[in-house]
């Protein structure tokens, strides 16, 4: 592993075994996170952003299972760690999970146990990593707990940590899982959606959160969104997906002034901007939807969509990731006319 990584994940295949076929929604995605830094992973719905997540944490239910890759981890000790190698209910993710990386999920209504308070959640979380359960260690992790709820900005944290997630809002049960996914000081942070359920003034503040803590711990984030405005101020670095594969990547100020792959362009282009008064002026929409990442015909997957395809070069074959400048990689047969290089 490169030192100043914490993460690096290659050649990563996770794929789900359909009656109608194979379906990739993860195909060879490569990629790294760097020590106290912010990835972006942008895209379209469907376009393996939350699987690629649960591949890092080993947690890919079935009929899904990841066929190929790896995962390479720094632990909090030095050591490194090949996550795809371990047993996903072994011991070692058990302890690393929560722990070291945390993950707050897209849907924090459903994420959450409707049958335990979010105190007891949180709480149960501290106690299975801190392995002791007397009254003085059950005292420090409900002390925890509270403390995380009121950073977070939990409304009346102390009543709320009785409650049950039915009787709270989806805003206070996303900073509940927040909390939760924060309480033992993870290295690496995954946020997929954090602010789906919130409204802008709700979400502008957990980004701050999220940045404040990151700058006082060095956490590492792995931020999955589909608000480029969002990634424009969190991310160092930004991975665009579609179709389960990693079309773009570099960081995020070349990725916004220089984006070189079609798709990246076009969905920077959908973006509403101020000060433009074009009478019956309509946004740039990209046409057409993500294609059925299923029995796949060996092709660029955003042909279809593509208004500079080139059908000879473009159904020659899957693109290969070309360099186009430092650390600003691109996959598309026309960059440049490199097919293939």
């Amino acid at each position: 592993m490169d030192s100043n990584n914490i993460l690096e994940v290659r050649n990563l295949k996770t794929y789900f075994n359909l009656d109608e076929g194979i379906l990739k929604a993860v195909d060879d995605v490569d990629f790294s996170i760097k020590k106290g830094k912010t990835l972006g992973i942008i895209g379209e719905s469907g376009c393996g952003k939350s699987v690629t997540a649960h591949s890092i944490l080993n947690t890919v239910q079935t009929p899904g299972k990841i066929y190929a890759g790896t995962v390479h981890y720094r632990t909090q000790a030095g050591n490194e760690l090949e996550i795809i190698g371990e047993k996903p209910n072994g011991e070692v993710m058990r302890s690393l999970r929560g722990r070291e990386i945390s993950m707050i999920f897209q849907e924090p209504m459903t994420s959450m146990s409707p049958v335990y308070s979010i105190g007891h959640q949180m709480t149960e979380a501290i106690l299975v990593h801190e392995k002791k359960r007397d009254k003085a260690a059950v005292k420090a992790a409900k002390d925890k707990a509270l403390e995380m709820l009121n950073l977070v900005g939990m409304p009346f944290a102390v009543q709320r940590f009785n409650d049950y997630p039915h009787q709270l809002s989806g805003g206070m049960c996303q900073r509940a899982m927040i909390a939760m996914a924060l309480s033992l000081n993870p290295s690496i942070l995954i946020a997929d959606e954090p602010t789906t359920a919130l409204d802008v003034t709700v979400q502008a503040q957990i980004v701050d959160l999220m940045l404040k803590l990151q700058a006082e711990r060095g956490m590492s984030i792995l931020y999955i969104t589909h608000d480029m405005g969002v990634i424009a101020e969190t991310a160092t670095d930004i991975c665009v997906m579609y179709l389960g594969r990693v079309v773009e990547q570099g960081p995020v100020e070349t990725l916004f002034h220089n984006p070189q792959h079609p798709y990246t362009i076009r969905l920077l282009r959908s973006i509403p901007k101020l000060g433009r008064k074009i009478p019956g002026a309509r946004l740039d929409a990209i046409k057409g939807n993500v294609p059925m990442p299923l029995n796949l015909p060996a092709e660029c997957g955003f042909m279809s969509r593509c208004l500079e395809v080139d059908k000879e070069k473009c159904g020659a074959g899957i693109p290969p990731m070309v360099e186009v400048e430092k650390d600003h990689l691109v996959r598309c047969f026309l960059h440049n006319g490199k097919e293939g290089s």
